[in-house]
């Protein structure tokens, strides 16, 4: 048998969006631009869902709890890439890639649990009013919340461990503007099934399983909100689901996107750009989807706006 020298890599580099490089002050200006709205966003979010008591209700704290989220998100991939965009030092080291990928992985996955959570609260609000504050009690809230967590920690632990460990034979340049976990299993010389079954089983777990979780969820609501008389119960039913029906719809039209759609060899650079979309653009966008398509923050903000303006005079 041939054998294959394994070499020992402590350093990858990353060469993604590297056929650009004339564009580069422009993806770090965008994306810089973007990072600071996301921290400032998700950040305000929070801070009005804790001052302001009325948005003391499951529903913003699981919105909490995603702003929090994007944010970690963000902040586990953007800086490094805005310093490579500008530095044009591509390089990252094995412990970093390692730390990368776990929480890119880990946080993906929370993500996926953390809005199927958030559809099954819209669905007891909706379909089981009366029954809400007993079913959405803050144990419960707080066990589905950590769950979340927990579950997307567990996942991205098993398949980094289960990706770093994988032998790699000296070439060490990931094609990919981060520590993606596909990007870096190109670069194994050895048999990768096990680590594509786990994959496999992830998806349907992190993904098929939620996708049809929250569809069945706003099957219930949908039939339950074409039973309401009132023309003006209907619009604030609908308008309590909307925030977090397009927040659901962007972010896995992405992912199935990015993933399902047909490889071909001129499509690497869009591939790239969807990355680039998936890792700053959506978590920027949950913010202000959730502060213009809801009444409750609104009026919480103008609230605040008032009591600041009153201390200030």
């Amino acid at each position: 048998m041939e054998r294959q020298n394994h070499t020992l890599v402590t350093m990858f580099f990353l060469h993604g969006l590297a056929d650009y490089p004339n564009f580069h002050f422009v993806f770090f200006l965008m994306s810089l631009i973007m990072y600071i709205v996301i921290l400032l966003g998700n950040s305000f979010l929070i801070t009005v869902s804790i001052l302001d008591s009325h948005l003391h209700t499951p529903m913003y704290f699981f919105l909490s709890n995603l702003s929090f989220l994007d944010i970690c998100y963000t902040s586990s991939s953007v800086p490094l890439l805005l310093a490579n965009f500008i530095s044009g030092q591509n390089n990252i080291s094995f412990v970093g890639c390692g730390v990368q990928m776990f929480f890119s992985l880990g946080l993906g996955s929370t993500e996926c649990v953390l809005l199927t959570v958030m559809a099954y609260d819209r669905y007891v609000a909706i379909c089981k009013p009366l029954r809400y504050p007993v079913i959405m009690n803050k144990w419960l809230c707080g066990w589905m919340a950590a769950s979340s967590w927990m579950t997307g920690g567990l996942n991205s632990l098993l398949q980094t461990i289960l990706a770093m460990g994988l032998p790699f034979c000296g070439n060490n340049v990931i094609d990919y503007l981060t520590c993606e976990i596909l990007a870096v299993w190109k670069l194994a010389c050895t048999d990768i099934s096990l680590n594509k079954i786990i994959m496999l089983i992830s998806n349907v777990i992190y993904l098929f399983i939620p996708v049809a979780l929250i569809f069945i969820s706003y099957l219930f609501i949908l039939f339950t909100i074409l039973r309401i008389n009132s023309a003006t119960g209907r619009q604030k039913a609908f308008s309590t689901c909307s925030a977090h029906l397009t927040v659901v719809i962007i972010f896995y039209g992405s992912i199935l996107f990015m993933y399902m759609k047909p490889k071909s060899k001129d499509s690497h650079g869009t591939d790239e750009g969807i990355a680039l979309f998936y890792a700053v653009v959506i978590p920027m966008l949950n913010p202000i989807i959730y502060s213009l398509r809801n009444k409750d923050v609104k009026e919480a903000v103008k609230k605040l706006s008032r009591s600041i303006f009153s201390q200030g005079t």
